[in-house]
């Protein structure tokens, strides 16, 4: 391709590291952040040992994407009487080694995520601390805030517990791997096989989590399928975009995150103190969600019903599992994004449609967003009964921050998504493409292409289109700096 030469990351870095600039987030980290960095030994340790439970001896492992080298999570599962199992989710500890008002702590304030374009991840904490330092690595003894969850033989929560506790990763697993094997589609991956017990401890963690989804979809919960396109690199130059899809793996860490949060967020309304809960309210563009349904011979409530949405997106998954990703795009447009807002002790949160639940904290990703840290820090003032360090009003404004600066990052990332999409595009002008468009409003109407999957905006003829109506699509033009792709609607 006649702009895609062997470059590619290169141009792609220099947009990104732009377009942050402009987004107001700091892509690089200040001298005195990288200073603190510096001065630190060694990962932490307890000076006060009481109330870190040794827990190294479970069979923890961690399991994300191929790449990925900041471990925020490991799992267990353990065996409880009649047919239970006890599900511990270590989350590092990253508040021991970044003091709040520190250096790092305040770059971490100010992007509050770290940032993943299609060239380069800008880790909001420096790496020598993400990937390493408080990273739970395998083979290595790390602090962390353990979550412990009992499920009963239907996969219903009942106790659970917050603490401190000492793990060590006994196998880095990767999501490919162990959903092929879960699947019955590929190998038990070495890593897993070298540890025994291992496997059969990854089999029960898999049998509880499906339980687990299982009741969350009885109560509502969506099942939705977003398509991210990832970036695929021949050395430096951009040969491809992948849509990424959800695998068994994914979904058994995702289940287990979604328990650990909903734990958190209850035990600190339990203790008395605010926090910040992550919160998807109901839907504003619900009618056309109606509407959507009604072209499928399927009547949802006039007011927003997770579960009866939930009941039309698994009719629509079993009936057309090949088209599924296409309403479930139209959906989450639809949906909205989610926000940042503050739970008082005894109050009414506002829950998050779509994963139906009441108590949603985020808290399992301290290396890789800030109101994890936050919520890191509320949790050890619980631990030992401790004043809140952080007031209702300061909540709020971090609220507010998180909420900005994650909706900043985003657009960054959907900005660079398209510079890469335009790049590979660059020498297809006039081709024709099957589309969905993904969104129309009074700044314009815009269209996602399958293959590859990219999104563009529709130049002429959107007189008439809404979010989940298909199209033909003929190419005009491309703009990788800017991150444009213009399309044309073939009439018929």
């Amino acid at each position: 391709m006649k702009s895609n030469g062997h470059s590619s990351r290169e141009r792609l870095q220099s947009i990104a590291h732009r377009v942050m600039l402009e987004r107001g987030l700091e892509p690089d980290f200040p001298s005195a952040a990288l200073n603190q960095v510096a001065m630190l030994r060694g990962p932490a340790n307890a000076d006060d040992t009481a109330g870190v439970r040794d827990l190294r001896d479970r069979l923890w492992c961690s399991i994300d994407n191929d790449d990925s080298r900041d471990l925020d999570q490991l799992t267990v599962g353990e065996k409880l009487p009649a047919g239970g199992v006890r599900l511990l989710i270590a989350i590092a500890d990253v508040d021991a080694l970044v003091p709040a008002g520190s250096p790092v702590d305040l770059h971490a304030y100010a992007n509050t995520t770290s940032v993943y374009t299609a060239a380069r991840i800008f880790p909001m904490l420096p790496e020598r601390l993400s990937t390493d330092l408080t990273s739970l690595n395998e083979g290595e003894e790390r602090l962390a805030v353990v979550v412990s969850i009992d499920l009963d033989a239907r996969g219903k929560i009942g106790a659970s517990d917050v603490y401190r506790g000492r793990v060590e990763n006994r196998a880095k697993l990767a999501y490919g791997a162990v959903a092929a094997w879960l699947e019955g589609t590929g190998p038990l991956p070495e890593a897993a096989a070298a540890v025994p017990g291992l496997p059969e401890n990854l089999k029960l963690q898999d049998r509880a989590t499906q339980q687990l989804r299982t009741l969350r979809a009885a109560s509502g919960a969506l099942s939705l399928e977003s398509i991210e396109a990832r970036p695929v690199f021949d050395h430096d130059r951009l040969r491809d975009l992948e849509a990424q899809e959800k695998n068994r793996a994914k979904e058994l860490i995702e289940d287990c995150m979604i328990a650990a949060n909903g734990v958190t967020a209850r035990f600190l309304d339990g203790h008395g103190y605010a926090s910040l809960r992550r919160v998807v309210r109901v839907p504003k563009r619900w009618s056309r969600i109606v509407s959507l349904a009604r072209g499928f011979g399927i009547e949802l409530p006039d007011e927003p019903d997770h579960r009866a949405l939930s009941r039309f997106l698994d009719a629509r998954r079993e009936a057309d599992p090949e088209g599924f990703p296409e309403i479930s795009l139209s959906v989450v447009k639809l949906l909205g994004s989610g926000e940042y807002a503050v739970d008082l002790p005894g109050e009414d949160p506002p829950g998050h449609f779509g994963l139906a639940v009441r108590d949603y904290a985020h808290s399992t990703a301290p290396n890789r967003r800030f109101p994890d840290l936050i919520t890191q820090r509320l949790l050890k003032a619980a631990f030992l009964g401790a004043p809140s360090p952080y007031s209702v009003p300061d909540l709020e404004a971090l609220a507010r921050q998180c909420t900005k600066k994650e909706d900043d990052a985003s657009k960054v990332e959907r900005q660079v998504r398209k510079s890469a999409a335009a790049l590979l595009l660059s020498d297809r002008i006039g081709q024709t493409f099957d589309a969905i468009v993904t969104g129309a409003s009074e700044k314009g109407t815009w269209v996602r292409v399958f293959h590859p999957p990219v999104e563009g905006r529709l130049e002429r003829g959107h007189e008439g289109l809404d979010v989940g109506d298909r199209l033909r699509v003929r190419l005009l033009d491309t703009d990788v700096e800017r991150g444009f792709i213009d399309f044309a609607r073939i009439d018929g």
